[in-house]
C-alpha cells in the first residue's frame, strides 16, 4: 500500500473533523457545568452523550485503519463498532455475519465499506453487512441513495492524489488497503436507492 503525503495528511484532517464535533460538545457541556444554574442535568448529558459518540468514531477508525483491526478482529467486535457508530443517527444496521469469514482483513475493509455507504445516504437508510465464505457484501439502501460524484473516480484508482479532497479520502483509501491485504473491492448501483460494495480475495 502507498500512501502520499497529500493522501495522509488528508485522512487524518478527516479524522479530526469526525471528532472534533463531539469533542467540542463536551467542551460545551463542561462551560454549562462551570456557569452553574439549573443546566447540571444537561450539561452531564450533552457530555456523556459526546464522549459516547467520540469513543465510538475513535473505536472505529482504530479498528478499520489501526493495526488493531488486522487478522485477529472478531465479527463480534466489527459489529461492535459499527453499532456505536450509526447509534443515534440517520442510518440503521442490519447486521447478518455470524462468523469472521476466513480472508485475512475481510472484516477490517467491512468496516470502511460501510462507511461508504453511509456517505451514499444523505437521507439515511439502512446498511445491511452480509458474508459468504470468502466474501462480504455491504449494502446501503435509502431514499437518494447513489454514490457522491467523486467516490466511483476514487475507488477506481483515477484520481489523481493532488486531486483528492476530504470527501474523497476514504474512497481512496479503502482499495488500497484492500489490495494490502489481497483483496478486491467492486461497488454496484442501483436506480431504486441501493449502492453495494462488495469485498472477495482478489483473483491470482
Amino acid at each position: 500500500m502507498s500512501l502520499g503525503i497529500r493522501a495522509m495528511e488528508l485522512l487524518c484532517s478527516r479524522l479530526c473533523h469526525d471528532l472534533v464535533g463531539p469533542l467540542g460538545a463536551i467542551n460545551n457541556g463542561v462551560e454549562l457545568l462551570d456557569e452553574g444554574g439549573d443546566a447540571g442535568d444537561e450539561a452531564l448529558d450533552l457530555i456523556a452523550g459526546s464522549a459516547e459518540t467520540a469513543t465510538a468514531r475513535l473505536r472505529l477508525y482504530r479498528l478499520a485503519l489501526g493495526a488493531a483491526g488486522g487478522q485477529s478482529l472478531s465479527a463480534a467486535d466489527a459489529r461492535g463498532a459499527l453499532e456505536g457508530w450509526f447509534r443515534g443517527g440517520k442510518v440503521r444496521l442490519e447486521w447478518l455475519v455470524q462468523s469472521a469469514p476466513s480472508a485475512p482483513g475481510l472484516l477490517k475493509l467491512a468496516l470502511l465499506a460501510a462507511l461508504l455507504a453511509e456517505e451514499s445516504l444523505p437521507r439515511g437508510g439502512t446498511i445491511t453487512v452480509s458474508s459468504g465464505e470468502k466474501d462480504i457484501a455491504v449494502r446501503g439502501m435509502g431514499a437518494g441513495c447513489a454514490l457522491r460524484p467523486e467516490m466511483a473516480p476514487a475507488l477506481a484508482g483515477q484520481v489523481a492524489e493532488s486531486d483528492l479532497g476530504p470527501r474523497s479520502i476514504l474512497s481512496h483509501v479503502t482499495p488500497l488497503l484492500a489490495a494490502a491485504y489481497g483483496l478486491d473491492i467492486s461497488f454496484d448501483t442501483v436506480p431504486a436507492g441501493e449502492v453495494v460494495f462488495r469485498l472477495h480475495p482478489a483473483k491470482g
